[in-house]
Protein backbone atom coordinates (compact mmCIF):
# COMPACT_ATOMS: atom_id res chain seq x y z
CA UNK A 1 0.00 0.00 0.00
CA UNK A 2 2.91 2.41 1.10
CA UNK A 3 4.33 1.69 -2.52
CA UNK A 4 1.00 2.72 -4.00
CA UNK A 5 0.84 5.92 -2.10
CA UNK A 6 4.06 6.79 -3.27
CA UNK A 7 3.69 5.87 -6.87
CA UNK A 8 0.67 7.43 -6.78
CA UNK A 9 1.98 10.69 -5.50
CA UNK A 10 4.88 10.65 -7.91
CA UNK A 11 2.47 10.17 -10.87
CA UNK A 12 0.02 13.49 -9.57
CA UNK A 13 3.52 15.64 -8.30
CA UNK A 14 4.83 14.99 -12.48
CA UNK A 15 1.70 15.36 -13.80
CA UNK A 16 0.85 18.66 -12.13
CA UNK A 17 4.39 20.13 -12.95
CA UNK A 18 3.70 19.67 -16.57
CA UNK A 19 0.55 21.13 -16.63
CA UNK A 20 1.66 24.25 -14.96
CA UNK A 21 4.67 24.24 -16.90
CA UNK A 22 3.12 24.09 -20.23
CA UNK A 23 0.94 26.72 -19.46
CA UNK A 24 2.88 29.08 -18.29
CA UNK A 25 5.41 28.70 -21.84
CA UNK A 26 2.08 28.39 -23.79
CA UNK A 27 0.99 31.74 -21.81
CA UNK A 28 4.20 33.48 -22.74
CA UNK A 29 3.58 32.24 -26.04
CA UNK A 30 0.63 33.69 -26.43
CA UNK A 31 1.06 36.61 -24.54
CA UNK A 32 4.53 37.73 -26.36
CA UNK A 33 4.26 36.68 -29.85
CA UNK A 34 1.67 37.48 -32.49
CA UNK A 35 -0.48 34.93 -33.86
CA UNK A 36 0.92 33.69 -36.89
CA UNK A 37 3.91 35.16 -36.56
CA UNK A 38 7.45 33.91 -36.01
CA UNK A 39 10.59 33.94 -33.83
CA UNK A 40 13.66 32.60 -35.58
CA UNK A 41 15.87 31.29 -32.30
CA UNK A 42 18.42 30.31 -34.94
CA UNK A 43 18.75 27.99 -38.29
CA UNK A 44 17.03 24.74 -36.81
CA UNK A 45 14.60 25.87 -33.80
CA UNK A 46 11.67 28.94 -35.11
CA UNK A 47 8.72 29.44 -32.73
CA UNK A 48 5.88 30.28 -35.03
CA UNK A 49 2.45 31.11 -32.89
CA UNK A 50 -0.21 29.16 -34.45
CA UNK A 51 -3.71 28.02 -33.28
CA UNK A 52 -4.59 24.43 -33.66
CA UNK A 53 -8.66 23.65 -33.84
CA UNK A 54 -8.52 20.15 -34.60
CA UNK A 55 -6.47 17.18 -33.91
CA UNK A 56 -3.03 15.87 -33.66
CA UNK A 57 -1.04 17.11 -36.50
CA UNK A 58 -4.11 19.62 -37.36
CA UNK A 59 -6.40 17.00 -38.48
CA UNK A 60 -10.22 17.88 -38.17
CA UNK A 61 -9.75 21.50 -37.86
CA UNK A 62 -12.62 23.10 -36.03
CA UNK A 63 -13.23 19.98 -34.16
CA UNK A 64 -11.30 20.65 -30.92
CA UNK A 65 -14.39 20.31 -28.82
CA UNK A 66 -14.51 16.88 -29.64
CA UNK A 67 -10.68 16.46 -29.35
CA UNK A 68 -11.42 18.14 -26.12
CA UNK A 69 -14.12 15.91 -24.89
CA UNK A 70 -12.28 12.14 -25.82
CA UNK A 71 -8.90 13.67 -24.24
CA UNK A 72 -10.75 14.66 -20.72
CA UNK A 73 -12.30 11.20 -20.43
CA UNK A 74 -8.90 9.30 -21.49
CA UNK A 75 -7.05 11.34 -18.47
CA UNK A 76 -9.76 10.18 -16.40
CA UNK A 77 -9.57 7.14 -16.90
CA UNK A 78 -5.87 6.42 -17.12
CA UNK A 79 -6.42 8.58 -13.13
CA UNK A 80 -8.93 5.94 -12.41
CA UNK A 81 -6.82 2.84 -13.94
CA UNK A 82 -3.60 4.06 -11.94
CA UNK A 83 -5.41 4.72 -8.93
CA UNK A 84 -8.40 1.45 -8.25
CA UNK A 85 -5.92 -0.84 -11.00
CA UNK A 86 -2.88 -2.88 -9.82
CA UNK A 87 0.20 -1.60 -8.39
CA UNK A 88 2.42 -0.82 -11.22
CA UNK A 89 6.06 -0.31 -11.70
CA UNK A 90 7.60 2.92 -11.02
CA UNK A 91 8.39 3.74 -14.32
CA UNK A 92 5.08 3.73 -15.27
CA UNK A 93 3.62 5.86 -12.73
CA UNK A 94 6.45 8.69 -14.19
CA UNK A 95 5.41 7.82 -17.98
CA UNK A 96 1.91 8.44 -17.33
CA UNK A 97 2.49 11.16 -15.84
CA UNK A 98 4.04 12.98 -18.37
CA UNK A 99 1.62 11.47 -20.38
CA UNK A 100 -1.39 13.14 -18.29
CA UNK A 101 -0.18 16.30 -17.63
CA UNK A 102 0.74 17.09 -21.23
CA UNK A 103 -2.47 16.12 -22.30
CA UNK A 104 -3.91 17.79 -19.37
CA UNK A 105 -2.74 20.97 -20.83
CA UNK A 106 -3.77 20.89 -24.26
CA UNK A 107 -7.62 19.98 -23.17
CA UNK A 108 -7.24 22.91 -20.68
CA UNK A 109 -6.10 25.06 -24.00
CA UNK A 110 -9.34 23.89 -25.64
CA UNK A 111 -11.30 25.00 -22.81
CA UNK A 112 -9.50 28.29 -22.27
CA UNK A 113 -8.63 29.49 -25.60
CA UNK A 114 -10.65 27.26 -27.75
CA UNK A 115 -8.29 25.85 -29.67
CA UNK A 116 -4.14 24.75 -28.40
CA UNK A 117 -1.56 27.06 -28.71
CA UNK A 118 1.27 25.63 -31.04
CA UNK A 119 4.89 26.93 -31.34
CA UNK A 120 7.53 24.92 -31.43
CA UNK A 121 8.67 24.94 -35.47
CA UNK A 122 11.54 22.64 -36.16
CA UNK A 123 13.22 23.14 -39.57
CA UNK A 124 15.30 21.33 -42.14
CA UNK A 125 13.78 18.18 -41.69
CA UNK A 126 12.35 16.64 -44.80
CA UNK A 127 8.67 15.79 -45.34
CA UNK A 128 7.90 17.76 -41.51
CA UNK A 129 5.92 20.51 -41.35
CA UNK A 130 4.36 20.63 -38.09
CA UNK A 131 4.52 22.94 -35.22
CA UNK A 132 3.88 21.67 -31.85
CA UNK A 133 4.08 22.70 -28.63
CA UNK A 134 5.49 21.89 -25.03
CA UNK A 135 2.85 19.73 -23.86
CA UNK A 136 2.96 17.66 -27.38
CA UNK A 137 6.78 16.75 -26.32
CA UNK A 138 5.43 15.83 -22.60
CA UNK A 139 3.18 13.34 -24.03
CA UNK A 140 6.02 12.00 -26.10
CA UNK A 141 8.41 12.12 -23.01
CA UNK A 142 6.06 9.87 -21.45
CA UNK A 143 4.85 7.16 -24.35
CA UNK A 144 7.94 6.76 -25.87
CA UNK A 145 10.18 5.27 -22.54
CA UNK A 146 6.79 3.20 -21.71
CA UNK A 147 6.60 1.57 -25.22
CA UNK A 148 10.55 1.00 -25.54
CA UNK A 149 10.47 -0.65 -22.03
CA UNK A 150 7.39 -2.79 -22.84
CA UNK A 151 9.23 -3.85 -25.98
CA UNK A 152 12.67 -4.76 -24.90
CA UNK A 153 12.36 -5.72 -21.01
CA UNK A 154 10.35 -8.89 -22.54
CA UNK A 155 6.95 -8.05 -20.64
CA UNK A 156 4.76 -8.60 -23.39
CA UNK A 157 6.44 -11.93 -24.60
CA UNK A 158 5.96 -13.35 -20.71
CA UNK A 159 2.09 -12.56 -20.70
CA UNK A 160 1.75 -13.67 -24.25
CA UNK A 161 2.84 -17.24 -23.33
CA UNK A 162 5.92 -16.90 -24.68
CA UNK A 163 9.00 -19.33 -24.37
CA UNK A 164 11.58 -17.37 -26.06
Amino acid sequence: MQHRTTHLTLFATIALACLIVAQLIGYLVNTRIPENSTVIINSLVHFTHIRNHGGVFGMLQGSGWLFALISALLLIGVTLFLALGKDLQRYEYVCFGFIVGGGASNVLDRFVYGSVIDFIDIQHIPYWNYVFNTADMMVHVGIWPMLLLGIFSGTWDKKAGSTG
